[in-house]
């Protein structure tokens, strides 16, 4: 590619501008975060780290992450110890907001082999606002990207869509 003059394609120019952005900002979380292009969201490294620690230390059985509309970050909403329960999720959510989770299901094969695969929720209930449900859709691929190793997706809007059966038939 040529270019001439001062201008820069607009995808340079953003680039750049984001680079200059995050190193200017004194906040931690900003200066650590991950972009989401889509949205301009960010996902804060504690996102990445809870997740990875899940994966692989095996500390955390859940994950709820949630937005942060003024910050504009994607943040750890609750985290759930290695000996708590889907039940306990599924509890964690709110009945009126929209949030992201992740669920790390252990069960055995009908072959007697012990798997462990991570579910990605999209959980957007029905009265949740109008606007919370479109800023989680169109967020959720960002997330997904940053957290690297999930085996399945479940989207509900309400608890049945989200029951431990539909986790266990996904996982078969």
């Amino acid at each position: 590619m040529k270019f001439s003059g001062n201008f820069l394609p607009f995808s340079l120019y953003k680039a750049h501008h984001l680079q200059f952005q995050v190193s200017q900002t004194d906040s931690t979380a900003m200066a650590m975060a991950f972009k989401m292009a889509t949205t301009g969201m960010w996902v804060t490294d504690e996102c990445k780290n809870s997740f990875m620690e899940m994966k692989w230390k095996k500390v955390h059985r859940y994950i709820v992450f949630k937005i942060d509309e003024k910050s504009r970050l994607v943040t750890v909403d609750k985290v759930g110890g290695p000996g708590e329960s889907y039940d306990d999720l599924a509890a964690s959510l709110p009945t009126d907001d929209c949030r992201y989770a992740v669920f790390d299901f252990d069960f055995v094969t009908v072959d007697n082999c012990r798997k462990s695969k991570i579910f990605f929720i999209a959980w957007s209930p029905t009265a949740s606002r109008i606007r919370a449900k479109m800023l989680y859709a169109t967020s959720k691929d960002g997330l997904r990207r940053v957290l690297d190793g999930i085996s399945y997706e479940v989207q509900a809007t309400d608890p049945t869509e989200m029951g431990i059966d539909v986790i266990k038939d996904k996982a078969n």
